[in-house]
């Protein structure tokens, strides 16, 4: 069946509503100040680290740097004459590197991680003369050790989770699906599809393809703005290493009735299963119902249209379960390196409690587990909480405990017990960082003596985290425990293409 005939009976029966307006939320982290000790923050701390470390924005600076040798190189020749502008603009902007060689990347990836480091200990010695570092000789203008960026063992087409946005296209098309390009604040957004983007799998930018030519035979608007009305949102597509595909459909209800969001419901359903979107050859199809920016399965759980619930995946020894709002790294093959360099640096053994700090899907003290005496996962969303201990359950793991819930309400009152023992703390935060009261029991708890910190964004929010962490005692914060002190920096490249890697710290005291 075409796609114009197999959606005409169902543009017979939906009728058009009047739209409702809606405010979208704020985070609350979005406002200066809101965390107690900002106020009491060393002068000038902002302008002397978060300013100087990267020179100003850090991905213009890579995109400049990546322009000067532009004529001198050929467009690749799957850029067509018409569109080319906007798909190389596109790609300036999501893949900044991606002009370069992969060993070229890697030079540019390690400097900026080195520059990082190099200012991050210069404001740490500047407090009071803190030992904040070993006294090994210096080398690479940095007494920590920094050791060489570790790369991808993937480099294009890595990426196992991507997120398309619905918007006007450069045609001026509103059910366009893909990228963005320009800014909100200028009013000059535009979606631009994203099938040329080298980190992109072909999978989904398949299954973005026919999701706009559903949309095109939609008798349904896009919601490009809430307050302006308008259904289909965005598109999440998630797959794992064995290929299976899970696609997560974001829309907005308005003032659709329960009936006739059934009929939208089996409209896309009818699409990914009989229809022409049946190549895609989806594991699974969800349906959210949204009005806000984010919503979170607890806000509005996601609805199975069919397939699996989950999908699994194979990663260091273990079987992963991965729900659709789970927290997984979208490097599947380079989260293997990260989390074997996590548990190289962490030399856990029988005598150690190992305490995983937003874990997500909880597969760094999963992999660990057999090493360790006893492993404690704290994360937020309780869907990953529910696969981490499916996981260990699968995988007979019996010496894991995940509590659901924010870290700062949990982490305290769980070290309290554990005040005597040997434990390592490992956190992954969110490019937000840690909230304060987590670093305030991390650095209060007399049995954690060893801290890795992973960050993929080490000169943003995580370094305040970092420098109280390693600060002097500070009663005014509440910081009463003995400082940590960096000993060791490894950078690992999940993000090919882009500037930005992970950095795994080693902190001891």
């Amino acid at each position: 069946m075409s796609v114009f005939l197999w959606l005409a009976e169902i543009k017979r029966r939906v009728p058009m509503h009047s739209p409702r307006s809606f405010l979208s939320r704020v985070g609350p982290l979005s406002k200066p100040g809101l965390l107690p000790w900002c106020a009491t923050k060393h002068p000038g701390w902002s302008k002397l680290f978060l300013g100087s470390a990267c020179g100003g924005n850090f991905t213009n600076v890579i995109t400049k740097k990546c322009q000067r040798g532009q004529k001198s190189q050929k467009k690749p020749s799957y850029l067509g004459p018409l569109d080319s502008s906007w798909q190389e603009r596109l790609a300036d902007v999501v893949t900044p590197l991606w002009r370069l060689s992969y060993e070229e990347q890697l030079k540019v990836k390690f400097e900026a991680q080195k520059k990082i480091l190099q200012r991050l200990e210069s404001y740490l010695q500047k407090l009071n003369g803190v030992n904040v570092t070993t006294s090994a000789p210096r080398v690479e203008g940095l007494s920590c050790l920094l050791h060489p960026i570790i790369p991808s063992p993937v480099i294009n087409g890595y990426r196992n989770k991507s997120t398309f946005s619905v918007n006007r296209g450069p045609d001026g098309n509103p059910k366009t699906v893909g990228y963005y390009l320009g800014t909100w604040r200028d009013r000059s957004i535009v979606c631009v599809r994203s099938n040329h983007l080298k980190n992109i799998p072909e999978k989904h930018s398949q299954v973005a393809q026919y999701y706009e030519v559903f949309l095109r035979q939609s008798p349904l608007e896009p919601c490009l703005l809430f307050h302006e009305g308008g259904y289909w949102r965005e598109l999440i597509v998630r797959t794992n290493s064995q290929g299976h595909t899970m696609a997560i459909i974001t829309f907005h209800p308005q003032e659709l009735k329960q009936e006739e969001l059934g009929v939208q419901k089996e409209a896309i359903k009818k699409f990914f299963t009989t229809g022409p979107g049946a190549v895609c050859d989806l594991t699974s199809l969800y349906f959210q119902e949204s009005t806000v920016t984010r919503c979170s399965h607890q806000q509005s759980p996601y609805q199975l249209l069919f397939g699996e619930p989950h999908l699994f995946e194979d990663l260091l020894g273990l079987k992963i379960r991965i729900s659709p709002d789970a927290f997984f790294q979208i490097n599947t093959a380079g989260a293997e390196v990260l989390y074997r360099t996590v548990g190289e640096l962490s030399r856990v053994n029988s005598n150690t409690i190992l305490l995983d700090i937003c874990c997500g899907t909880g597969v760094i003290g999963l992999s660990l587990a057999q090493y360790a005496s006893q492993i404690l996962g704290i994360e937020l969303v309780e869907q990953a909480v529910e696969d981490a201990r499916w996981t260990a359950a699968f995988n007979g793991i019996t010496n894991c405990e995940f509590h659901t819930g924010r870290a700062e309400k949990i982490l305290p009152q769980l070290l309290k017990s554990k005040e005597d023992g040997q434990v390592i703390a490992v956190v992954n935060p969110a490019r937000a960082g840690l909230h304060y009261q987590v670093v305030r029991a991390i650095r209060n708890c007399r049995a954690i003596h060893t801290l890795i910190f992973v960050s993929c964004k080490p000169h943003g929010e995580a370094t305040r985290n970092i420098i109280e962490l390693c600060c002097p005692p500070d009663l005014a914060k509440k910081l009463l425990g003995e400082p940590f002190v960096l000993r060791k920096a490894v950078p690992v490249d999940l993000f090919p293409h882009t500037p930005h890697c992970e950095l795994v710290l080693l902190f001891t005291r």
